[in-house]
């Protein structure tokens, strides 16, 4: 039982790894360092809605210290863990009330992600100016959120009883 979640956990953790390298391939300029669709987060996502928190955070954690390891460096890595602690607390306490379907929790991980980098980033070089971007991240973190909600909804629902089964048995 336990080597199947342990590999189960590898699987979502190299698929949320591929998805970070890939979305490292696509070409997105919209004019503002930083904005990106946030396709690891489906796998966040997944594992929030079938297994829970724990796993989830445990997930998204390797994720980032791996994805630093193998394509960033020590400041986006610092910038990558402000994201996904600030997203996965918004997601957590959302999904939590249950009042908000996937979408509404996958918005509010693309917005406090974004909320959460620029923080870091506005301490880290000792600037307010940064605060300016808030604006086009929040509104870019919406747009990112709905689409890998939408998608992370469907899959939700497709895979949910395999991954609760797989998990369990």
């Amino acid at each position: 039982m336990k080597t199947r979640k342990t590999a189960m956990y590898g699987l979502f953790l190299a698929l949320a790894l591929v998805a970070a390298y890939l979305e490292r391939l696509l070409p997105v300029n919209l004019g503002v360092p930083g904005v990106k669709l946030g396709l690891a987060n489906i796998v966040t996502m997944i594992l929030l809605y079938t297994v829970g928190v724990s796993g989830a955070v445990g997930v998204s954690t390797a994720r980032v210290l791996l994805s630093g390891i193998l394509f960033h460096n020590g400041f986006a890595m610092v910038y990558a863990a402000a994201g996904a602690a600030s997203s996965m607390l918004a997601m957590t306490l959302l999904k939590k009330t249950k009042r908000f379907s996937e979408v509404g929790v996958s918005v509010a991980g693309g917005v406090f992600h974004n909320v959460g980098q620029i923080l870091v980033a506005a301490v880290v070089l000792e600037t307010g100016a940064l605060f300016y971007y808030l604006p086009i991240l929040i509104l870019s973190g919406l747009g990112a959120g709905v689409a890998i909600g939408v998608l992370s909804g469907i899959l939700i629902r497709r895979l949910e009883s395999v991954i609760r089964q797989a998990m369990e048995s």
